[in-house]
């Protein structure tokens, strides 16, 4: 009876979400060759949009580690005709708003502004400053390294650091995802001015640009933003494709001896891309093993059985290539050896002997019950433009959302995790590990 009503219940979900209305997303080239996304909404006097190049972490090199990440940093601190000081304070006078964004694929600005003639403009003619003609001053470069090398020596003190740039290193080696996005102390102090401008010219380019344009203007009107922030974009040659991912690794384990009173613990390997054919099969499934809070087998296993720890979560990072596969939980020292053993066996399990029924209804109920809160702001939804552009998923990805969750079966999400999740092939990095290390444990990264 019970597991009729559960079924009840995500039947009725899934025609709730289906009735809730998606944003109708227009899409178009710019005449500078940008890829643009437009949702057109007058509810609110807002606009919001975000302009994302293909610029990321992972066109680093290894010698010049933090250059991407810097030159992302420097874009807002001064522009043609602005001081950074400029753009602060004009921005502020019309209460608008910049934003970031910085990972391995891409790095962007994201705008929100008042949808008035008079801030729209003025906001705008900052940002198209920004993109086009940032200066990247000496004196700036310099301060900026400064705090940036700061930085980086705080993060090697810290356990939580030190064990996600030991685990990005143990699961992708030497491939460009593996390298430390804000860069190592050494390649920082040696990045100079022309560095900057080099890596600006070679990435921010028109014909990578990806806009996406959420609220209060019109398409003619939108079209006309999206071409002035693009057109005077450099106009170079698209840079060379980041290598692929080496996908099988060698089970490897580091321990890494830290004062906190706390194991830091990681572990995973690569696991799948944005436009993955498995992608919903894996993102259900891993709902179910660690990525659903309180519901999932992990936190059951590790957190309410046995009080190992307060928080045990897993979950894919989806990228152009594949992302990591992670899991992860902090636990007091005397007991990392058990929680580490307990998460590898409750892993193997799930992969052996896949999902109930029960767990799969759950688990869509949790997903399609918590959709309409993934669109339920302008923000909200120029950020899953600023993806869908990006990656080039359909554009009707937020149509067909639900109906692909509610799609995968038990049959898909064993098959999924035994083809894709190998529990013998993983990265492992404990972080304040115990004073005993287990013999046998040590391997390398193919």
């Amino acid at each position: 009876m019970h597991t009729k009503l559960l079924a009840a219940v995500v039947l009725l979900l899934t025609g709730i979400a289906s009735a809730i209305a998606t944003p109708h997303i227009q899409h178009w080239t710019s005449p500078s060759g940008a890829r643009v996304y437009f949702v057109e909404n007058h509810d609110l006097p807002m606009l919001d949009l975000t302009v994302d190049f293909a610029a990321g972490s992972s066109f680093d090199v290894m010698e010049k580690s933090g250059l991407a990440g810097l030159v992302h940093r420097m874009l807002d601190l001064g522009a043609e005709g602005l001081s950074e000081d400029d753009i602060a304070r004009n921005l502020a006078n019309i209460g608008a708003q910049f934003g970031k964004n910085f990972d391995a694929d891409r790095a962007g600005i994201s705008l929100r502004t008042l949808s008035s003639t008079a801030e729209r403009v003025q906001a705008l003619d900052i940002l198209a400053r920004v993109l086009q003609h940032p200066l990247f001053q000496e004196d700036v470069l310099a301060r900026e390294k400064t705090r940036l090398i700061a930085n980086l020596k705080e993060n090697e003190t810290k356990p939580e650091k030190i064990a996600e740039k030991a685990f990005s290193k143990a699961v992708f080696g030497t491939h460009p995802y593996g390298l430390s996005s804000p860069g190592e102390v050494s390649t920082v102090e040696n990045i100079q001015r022309a560095d900057i401008e080099a890596f600006y010219r070679a990435h921010y380019l028109a014909k990578t640009a990806v806009v996406a344009i959420m609220g209060d203007v019109t398409r003619a009107e939108a079209e006309a933003i999206a071409q002035n922030l693009t057109a005077q974009l450099p106009q170079g040659v698209e840079a060379a494709q980041v290598a692929p991912v080496t996908m099988q690794i060698k089970a490897n384990e580091q321990r890494i001896m830290h004062p906190a009173t706390q194991s830091h613990i990681l572990m995973g390997a690569p696991g799948l891309a944005r436009k993955d054919p498995d992608y919903f099969a894996l993102y259900v499934g891993n709902h179910i093993l660690g990525g659903g809070g309180f519901v999932s087998r992990l936190m059951h296993e590790i957190r309410e059985k046995r009080g190992l720890a307060y928080s045990v979560y897993s979950y894919f990072i989806p990228m152009k290539l594949p992302g990591a596969y992670q899991i992860g939980l902090q636990t007091k020292k005397n007991q990392a050896d058990e929680a580490l053993q307990l998460v590898r066996a409750t892993l193997r399990e799930f992969i052996d002997k896949g999902v109930t029924k029960k767990e799969l209804q759950a688990s869509k109920q949790n997903i399609i019950g918590g959709f309409p809160l993934r669109i339920d702001s302008n923000k909200k939804i120029v950020d899953y433009l600023s993806v869908i552009g990006f990656y080039e998923l359909p554009l009707t990805y937020l149509d067909d959302f639900v109906g692909n969750v509610d799609k995968v079966t038990i049959a898909q999400i064993r098959s999924a995790f035994e083809r894709r999740v190998n529990p013998d092939a993983m990265a492992t990095v404990i972080v304040g590990a115990p004073e005993t290390q287990k013999p046998g444990n040590e391997g390398a990264v193919q």
